[in-house]
Order: structure tokens, then C-alpha cells, then sequence
């Protein structure tokens, strides 16, 4: 029997390896973006592409997202699998009306006869010491947007296999990668990578029974720490990681929930408008019989993200988490 030698590898290389591989796999992929080129991008995830696969595949575009964007509709409609990056989270909105416009609304408009197979990565989150239109949590305005899948690892297995996926998929997939993920390390072996994990399938992380915690991309970790602290006040808390935001796992989801009977979202994105409420909505319209306590949201503040100083003090941590787990067990009188 071969034992497989696994290595300590980061999710930005486990990223590059999936842009590579799709790349070696089929010619219609072609990776474009602000510095993806020559210099490898921002985060250094698609370096070497360009010298590999020459740069008609791994293009240098102008400081345009909106163009970017629009040019990718047009590879896309004749037959190409572009590959967009983002620079940052908050400059992607100059592209959001090539985005909800025409990305989104493609095949419907077409009745089926022109999907776009568009993957959109784009780098979110704080936990980095970024300064403003560097660390925004965007997923809400791409969760509301019909016609877009929404995905987000927060492994370095995950990173590789949802990548492939997204690029592999005739519906245009927006990838949040989290930030502060990408010099996180795992075990992992890049000569077998390992299978393409499918979208839209959440995994229970960390089984538990007192409370489910469900959290997605840069949260997990965060959630994790919390589950173990939690051990101290008696509380066996279990985790979901979701993955996919679109489309959402009701099943894995509101099967955790029901076998903990409470439950807390726990995000960075704001509270209000955020995709906490929709997350809790859809647990209580299909649990409620189930739960034994409202459904809690664990998130970041409503405001513009504060200044690198303050971002400890928005950004969900293991202290609010298990507050909130405390008010589930009060709410529950146990």
C-alpha cells in the first residue's frame, strides 16, 4: 500500500495550483486582471502563469474593472472560460453593472442558449491590517444578486477543489477568497490534489450537540478557537463550515440545527442587510419547531470598515461568540 507524503501547503498556493491545472486542462481558460501577469498578482496567486502559459492567457489589463469585467461577457459569449481577478474586495463595484447587468441575467436573457461561464475571484475580508477599500466583506450584494453563484473557502483542500469547480461551471461563479486565509497552512499533497469538491455542499467541521455554529470562509477559524473555548463552560458546540452561500445547503444546515436545537451565524459582514438574516430566516422558517432558542447573529458592526487599529474590535472574535452561545443556553433556561 503507497502512503501518500503529505506537505504543509498555503491556500494561495493551493489557488495557483487549480489556475494551473485548469489552464494545462483546457485552453478556453484564460486568467486576466490588474498585475496578474508579470507580477503575479497582488497576493502572488497567479504567479508563474504567465510565464507558463504565455501572457494571451494570463493578461495584464488596465486599471478598468468595469472593463475588465465587460471584456470577459465577450471571451465568455464566444466560447472562452475567463478568469477574472479582483485586486481587492471593494474595487469589484465599478464592475457591478457589467455584473447584475449582463453576468447575472446572460442566460436567462437568452433563455438558456448563452450561459457565461465567468469565474470572478475576488479577495475579501479583513484581518490583515488593510486601510479602507481593502478589507470589505462583499457577499451580500452578490448573494442578492440572481443568477450568480457565490462561493468561499476557507481550507486549503476547499481552496483547490471549489476553484476547479467555479472554472469548470457554465454559470458564472463569484469566488471570494479570504484574505487573511491566503499563509494559512494544512496538510496536503499537491501531486493529488485531491477530488473537485461540488458547489452548493456545506460540511459539519466540528460535530457537536449543544449549539450549531455556522460560519463560512474567514470566520471558520474563528469559530473553530471558539468551539474548543467553549469546552471550559460545559458547551459541545458543533460547526458548519457552508462553503457555497449560492446555492445554500438547507439540508446539511437545518440537519445540525435540528439535532443542537440552537443556533448562531457568525460572519464579518455587517449585521443589518447581511447574509446572517437571510441565514436565519431560512433556518427558522424550517427548524422552528425544532429550536429552543432564537436564532443569533455574530457579525460585524454596521459602519464603513474602521481603520487597521480598530479592526480587532470589529471583526468577530471567540469572546462575542460564546457571549452569544451564553444568551442561547439563558433564552433556553439551561
Amino acid at each position: 500500500m503507497t502512503t501518500v507524503a503529505l506537505k504543509p501547503a498555503t491556500m494561495a498556493q493551493a489557488l495557483t495550483r487549480a489556475l494551473r491545472d485548469a489552464m494545462a486542462a483546457d485552453p478556453a481558460v484564460h486568467v486576466m486582471g490588474e498585475d496578474v501577469g508579470t507580477l503575479g498578482g497582488v497576493f502572488r496567486v497567479t504567479d508563474g502563469l504567465a510565464k507558463e502559459f504565455g501572457e494571451d492567457r494570463c493578461t495584464d489589463t488596465p486599471l478598468a474593472e468595469a472593463g475588465i469585467l465587460g471584456t470577459a461577457v465577450g471571451m465568455a459569449m464566444y466560447g472562452l472560460r475567463p478568469v477574472v481577478e479582483m485586486q481587492f474586495d471593494a474595487f469589484a463595484y465599478p464592475a457591478f453593472e457589467q455584473l447584475i447587468s449582463h453576468v447575472a441575467r446572460m442566460r436567462n436573457r437568452t433563455r438558456g442558449a448563452m450561459p457565461l461561464p465567468i469565474t470572478i475571484r475576488v479577495p475579501y475580508g479583513g484581518g490583515i491590517g488593510g486601510v479602507e477599500h481593502h478589507s470589505d466583506s462583499s457577499e451580500a450584494y452578490y448573494m442578492a444578486t440572481p443568477g450568480l453563484h457565490v462561493v468561499t473557502p476557507a481550507t486549503v483542500a476547499d481552496a483547490y477543489g471549489l476553484l476547479r469547480a467555479a472554472i469548470a461551471s457554465d454559470d458564472p461563479v463569484v469566488f471570494l477568497e479570504p484574505k487573511r486565509l491566503y499563509w494559512s497552512k494544512d496538510s496536503w499533497n499537491p501531486d493529488e490534489p485531491g477530488t473537485v469538491e461540488p458547489i452548493g455542499r456545506a460540511v459539519v467541521r466540528r460535530s457537536g450537540r449543544s449549539a450549531t455554529l455556522i460560519t463560512y470562509g474567514p470566520s471558520l477559524p474563528v469559530c473553530l478557537e471558539a468551539a474548543e473555548a467553549a469546552r471550559a463552560e460545559g458547551w459541545d458546540l458543533e460547526v458548519v463550515d457552508l462553503r457555497s452561500l449560492v446555492p445554500f445547503d438547507d439540508e446539511t444546515v437545518c440537519a445540525s440545527v435540528r439535532r443542537t436545537g440552537r443556533a448562531v451565524v457568525v460572519h464579518e459582514s455587517g449585521g443589518y442587510g447581511g447574509p446572517g438574516g437571510e441565514i436565519a430566516a431560512r433556518i427558522t422558517e424550517r427548524c422552528f419547531h425544532h429550536l429552543e432558542a432564537p436564532v443569533l447573529r455574530v457579525a460585524g458592526f454596521d459602519i464603513p470598515y474602521p481603520p487597521p487599529m480598530l479592526e480587532r474590535h470589529h471583526l468577530p472574535g471567540v469572546d462575542r461568540i460564546l457571549d452569544a452561545v451564553g444568551r442561547l443556553q439563558w433564552e433556553a433556561g439551561s
